[in-house]
């Protein structure tokens, strides 16, 4: 971890100029630590160093999960085609737009080229490489498949971020309208329905009481909108803040999740499909069953199912069955426990369990669109009937003003 932090504060790329073994002058960049390491590269290279000039790197921006993803599926494929690895790591980071990448890459190739194993290198950086991943990285590496256990985690991993995002966007879509109804809502009542006021107080009449009803909500709005907005701007910084700092708060929150109406179901059904991808992916691997569930409980994404992993944890160790453990934690439909103890029975669980994967993936992109589909006429309602029902309220005056004429 040491190493790690050392190197986040600097890395430098030297643009560097020099004649090969034939007396051509080539020219290029690389990255290193020092100009020395420079030379020492060069040289192994067959190029004698004329010029070495150093520049700052670029600050780049923040690593996500799809580059890592990226990154393991580039790796896949030129180990694959029989590309060493360091050189691999060279190409991948040369190719990438993303200078943050493109820095990591060249520490983890620094480790690596002085002989640390590529597990080993890829544990110092846990923000990016989570046990799951490493864990599969060392299996590949003790048995030699390195390449195919790099093609399956790139598998894995875009599978997992495609599940994410669909699931964000299902769920993006009503939040954006809520923030726009308000949006839209705060400027009638702030700037439009004040300009009614004034017509109204000329006429002279009673007015209605969805009119009244309308005009005090602009009132508050008037004279309190700082404190609507500090309210709900404080409320959701805190409200978030304590959802990722607090154990209690992430528990509560993603059993609540679970519970929702039309959403519940589909965020049950992601969970269930990266809880059995992520186990079939530890099991093709050959890692061991209690081992294989310190990595899969995190990967499901919600606290329910890590608890339950948990308990199948333990009493998978004191030798229950998989099969039984799973259907004690109560947490999985029937379908997947009957897939795991066919799976169980056939000595195929790996294979049945990336089949129930296959299956809810399926069932999640499907209720995705389904969502999108249904939430579209809803949203028009709801907008219809709010912005709808505050011009009704305002025009129902101008209906009486004949009455006062």
């Amino acid at each position: 971890m040491a190493t790690a932090a050392s190197r986040s504060v600097k890395d430098f790329v030297y643009e560097w100029e020099g004649k090969d073994r034939g007396g051509k002058v080539v020219r290029g960049e690389i990255r290193a630590a020092g100009e020395n390491q420079v030379k020492a590269t060069l040289r192994r290279q067959g190029v004698l160093a004329t010029k070495i000039k150093k520049r700052r790197m670029r600050s780049g921006k923040k690593i996500k999960p799809k580059d890592i993803a990226l990154f393991t599926r580039q790796m896949a494929t030129m180990m694959k085609a029989g590309v060493p690895l360091l050189q691999a790591f060279d190409i991948v980071g040369r190719g990438n737009t993303n200078p943050s990448v493109t820095k990591l890459l060249n520490d983890i190739r620094g480790d690596v080229e002085t002989g640390t194993s590529l597990n080993s290198a890829f544990r110092k950086f846990p923000m990016y490489f989570d046990s799951l991943y490493c864990n599969l990285v060392e299996a590949g590496e003790q048995a030699g498949i390195l390449e195919a256990l790099l093609d399956r985690l790139a598998t894995y991993m875009e599978k997992t971020e495609a599940i994410k995002a669909k699931i964000r966007s299902a769920l993006m879509y009503p939040c954006a309208v809520v923030v726009v109804a308000f949006v839209v809502v705060t400027v009638i009542m702030i700037f439009v329905i004040p300009a009614f006021k004034e017509v109204f107080t000329s006429f002279g009449a009673d007015l209605p009481a969805p009119t009244l009803f309308v005009m005090a909500v602009s009132e508050f709005f008037v004279a309190y909108w700082w404190l609507i907005f500090g309210i709900i701007g404080g409320g959701g910084y805190f409200f978030m803040q304590a959802w990722k700092r607090s154990e209690k708060m992430q528990r509560f929150m993603d059993r609540a999740l679970l519970k929702m109406p039309i959403f519940g179901d589909l965020i049950n059904k992601s969970c269930i499909a990266r809880w059995t991808r992520t186990l079939s992916t530890m099991f093709a691997a050959g890692v061991p069953l209690v081992e294989a569930l310190d990595s899969v409980g995190g990967a499901s994404g919600n606290s329910v199912y890590s608890e339950a992993t948990s308990k199948i944890q333990n009493e998978v160790s004191t030798g229950t069955s998989l099969t039984n453990a799973m259907t004690n934690a109560n947490v999985f439909p029937s379908m997947v426990i009957q897939m795991v103890a066919i799976g169980e029975e056939s000595g195929s669980i790996d294979h049945m369990l990336g089949k129930s994967a296959d299956f809810y993936e399926a069932e999640v992109d499907e209720m995705v669109a389904g969502l999108s589909s249904l939430m579209e006429p809803i949203i028009i309602v709801f907008l219809g009937g709010l912005i709808g029902g505050i011009v009704v309220s305002m025009y129902l005056p101008i209906f009486k003003l004949g009455q006062v004429v």
